[in-house]
């Protein structure tokens, strides 16, 4: 994992939950793991946030006092992520059962591949990580120009 920080504009509309105000942004971030920390200046002040990239959309959840606003303003910002960039890389085991069965992952697209990981990421137990690699590796695709 990179250790270069990052830091990218922002903008979005304030919700509320039960547990306080929430920052969704108008676009999903892509290229970060769900719940990193990391911090938002918002006009004159730095707010340390919890960052919750979920399938479409990306919340940050302030984790100190933040001003009270109305549901549905509209704020703009920077991000800071001091973490850097955690790139979705596809594990040697899945790589290699997929290039022996002749599958491609490459049929995957983003959303689907986060199932994966996280899929394979939850497995308690390496003969469960093995049979969920199976699972996988069977619903892909052929690779092209493969005879069976």
């Amino acid at each position: 994992m990179p250790s270069a920080s990052l830091n990218v504009p922002v903008e979005g509309t304030v919700t509320h939950s039960p547990e306080g105000p929430l920052l969704r942004l108008s676009r999903r971030l892509d290229g970060h793991d769900t719940f990193l920390t990391g911090s938002v200046d918002i006009e004159d002040s730095s707010v340390p946030v919890r960052i919750l990239t979920l399938d479409d959309i990306t919340v940050l959840r302030p984790t100190n006092g933040f001003p009270a606003s109305a549901d549905g303003e509209h704020w703009h910002g920077r991000l800071h992520v001091p973490h850097g960039l955690r790139p979705r890389s596809v594990p040697p085991d899945l790589n290699a059962a997929a290039d022996q069965e002749g599958r491609s992952l490459g049929a995957l697209d983003d959303a689907e591949l986060r199932y994966v990981l996280t899929f394979l990421s939850e497995a308690t137990a390496p003969d469960i990580r093995q049979a969920r690699i199976e699972a996988v590796v069977s619903a892909l695709p052929a690779t092209t120009g493969r005879t069976q």
